[in-house]
């Protein structure tokens, strides 16, 4: 477990929206599911039909205050990706510690067209249902970069991660890291319900526009 920086007197974690934010979550996920189940059914079998391997890819993440979490996905990438990943790190596209490459040739066909329409994402909603992340919140990081992270960066894990967050609705990947993190903290110290039903409207602007999406 990676220990973070504790700036509890200022920090959106401290708030009293906490309930809110879990209250809009569960609501929001249960009035998606009639469309949700029958999308994660033909996802999860286009990945078994195209390429082999697993359906479901798991990574250890960074979560809520430096404990480690395991963040689902659906598969986008081949078997040995994570073998390759210090071949493909130089390739890096996003300035900074978190890597982002456009052309990753890792990356499976149907990978592409998930990654394009944030498909490959769907599957944490069951990291949300189990309280581990939010619909909104700073994306999670490995732990990898975690341990690379000035001490400023920290704070963006005072509060829980989401699948989408503000700077994926300001430019996603082609922000550079330190756009990300300051986008991140500016979330963490202003946090509302408000707030994050804006981003989960303007993550649809996003998704659909696919700017910075690989």
């Amino acid at each position: 477990m990676i220990t973070t920086t504790n700036n509890a007197g200022s920090l959106a974690s401290q708030s009293a929206f906490p309930n809110g934010k879990r209250i809009l979550d569960l609501t929001l996920i249960i009035l998606a599911l009639p469309i949700v189940v029958p999308v994660f059914a033909l996802i999860a079998a286009s990945i078994a039909l195209t390429s082999p391997g697993p359906v479901f890819f798991v990574q250890t993440r960074v979560g809520l205050r430096g404990r480690d979490f395991g963040m689902v996905k659906f598969r986008s990438m081949y078997q040995d990706a994570e073998a390759r990943h210090s071949e493909v790190k130089k390739m890096s596209d996003r300035e900074g510690i978190c890597m982002k490459v456009k052309n990753d040739p890792r990356v499976t066909p149907l990978g592409s067209i998930l990654r394009r329409w944030s498909l490959d994402e769907l599957p944490q909603l069951i990291n949300v249902l189990v309280g581990d992340m939010s619909l909104v919140g700073p994306r999670p990081a490995l732990l990898s970069e975690v341990a690379e992270y000035p001490p400023h960066a920290h704070a963006r894990t005072e509060v829980l991660p989401g699948i989408t967050g503000l700077w994926q609705v300001s430019g996603r990947a082609d922000l550079g890291f330190d756009e990300m993190i300051q986008l991140d903290l500016q979330y963490a110290a202003r946090v509302s319900v408000i707030m994050d039903i804006q981003i989960l409207f303007r993550t649809v602007k996003a998704v659909i526009c696919g700017k910075g999406a690989y």
